[in-house]
């Protein structure tokens, strides 16, 4: 019951649509000002005040002062999980243009982190072509490699033993709020995160959740898996 009550809570706090706004603004994982996140929201000074004040004793934010000026990110990867997963849910919106500020940043939705794998559209890309190339095949939720599939990711460099030895899943599907469809998540992706990022074919974005796709990237993945991006 006591778990109930947290959900109604929390959910009572995302239900609004000024506080959604100024959460969905800080999803990238960037701390911005009060005033950013007011005009975000389309309420006063005042108003934002109160909502973020709300977030912050909820521990849904963090705030960090800088002489006179106050920044709020989100707490932490767990709240963005949440938000994505409810953005992955909702039902998708009509087709229209959306103002720059209002819109998910085309860097953003290309490619980013899902806590340790990677999302968005490339990471869709990727697992789309795991698939057609038969080297990940869906059994149920999980994903499971063929004989292609591990000599393919054994040649990338990915230790598949200490992958199924992690406590967790091996291969999953994790929806994608942005695409809404499946990205490769699990110990499998992690590793495929990992190792794209040690290769410098992936580069992380300044304090976001944004990684940028570099041109040896873009090369090594159409070499290694045929994935022309």
């Amino acid at each position: 019951m006591e778990s109930a009550l947290n959900i109604a809570s929390v959910a009572a706090l995302l239900g609004d649509p000024a506080r959604a706004a100024m959460l969905w603004l800080l999803i990238d994982g960037r701390a911005r000002p009060a005033g950013e996140l007011a005009f975000a929201a389309n309420v006063s000074a005042q108003s934002a005040s109160g909502h973020l004040s709300k977030l912050v004793e909820a521990h849904l934010l963090q705030v960090e002062t800088q002489g006179r000026h106050r920044y709020y990110r989100l707490a932490d990867h767990t709240v963005a999980v949440a938000l994505e997963s409810l953005a992955a849910i909702s039902p998708r919106p009509a087709a229209r243009a959306l103002p720059a500020s209002k819109g998910t940043p085309p860097a953003m939705r290309f490619a980013r982190t899902c806590y340790d794998h990677l999302a968005g559209e490339l990471a869709v890309a990727l697992l789309d072509r795991f698939e057609k190339q038969g080297l990940l095949r869906c059994e149920g939720k999980q994903w499971e490699l063929s004989a292609e599939g591990e000599s393919a990711f054994r040649r990338f460099g990915i230790d598949i033993e200490s992958a199924r030895r992690a406590q967790r899943r091996f291969a999953c599907g994790c929806l994608d709020w942005s695409e809404r469809q499946f990205h490769l998540g699990g110990a499998l992706g992690a590793a495929l995160l990992s190792h794209m990022l040690e290769r410098r074919w992936l580069m992380r974005a300044h304090q976001t959740r944004v990684v940028q796709l570099t041109p040896q990237g873009r090369r090594g993945l159409k070499d290694a898996f045929g994935c022309d991006v």
